[in-house]
């Protein structure tokens, strides 16, 4: 009896666990999400510039030098 219980409860468990893995995975962005890897590609797209910019002043620094 106690025993039907137990599997009963882990099987409940089981299927609740996978249930909140489903809805976990769920890839729908909302605006806030958007915005946020909106926010993230420019400043990396900004770090890339100035990164750029940085290698091109070194580069004329260099041209200069000799």
């Amino acid at each position: 009896m106690r025993s039907d219980l137990l599997k009963k409860m882990a099987m409940a468990m089981m299927l609740g666990m996978m249930a909140f893995g489903v809805v976990a995975c769920d890839n729908d962005d909302g605006p806030a999400e958007k915005a946020g890897e909106s926010v993230d590609n420019a400043v990396d797209d900004a770090g890339q510039a100035m990164e750029n910019a940085g290698d091109n002043i070194q580069d004329k620094a260099e041209d200069a030098k000799n």
